[in-house]
């Protein structure tokens, strides 16, 4: 099974939410011990992650072909001649 490559709007919004979430748990825990510095970095990667996994990947459109009938290519060509005179 091929996992998709994660798009721009994914790396963006996971990136940002990381940083911004970060920040945010670090001033409002205002803890200084590197062990609780860790659990809200691995926190916020993980909160990172779900944002990106949940962002809505663009659906792939299919080029398809249209096939006309072999009169209608010949129907098209004797248009002109007919409505010039």
């Amino acid at each position: 099974m091929i996992m998709p490559r994660p798009t721009a709007a994914q790396l963006s919004y996971g990136s940002c939410t990381v940083i911004f979430s970060t920040l945010a748990m670090l001033l409002l825990s205002q803890t200084s011990s590197g062990a609780g510095i860790a659990v809200i970095a691995v926190a916020a990667l993980m909160l990172g992650l779900l944002v990106a996994m949940t962002v809505p990947i663009p659906k792939r459109t299919r080029v398809v072909a249209v096939r006309r009938p072999a009169g209608a290519e010949q129907e098209k060509a004797e248009e002109p001649a007919l409505s010039q005179s």
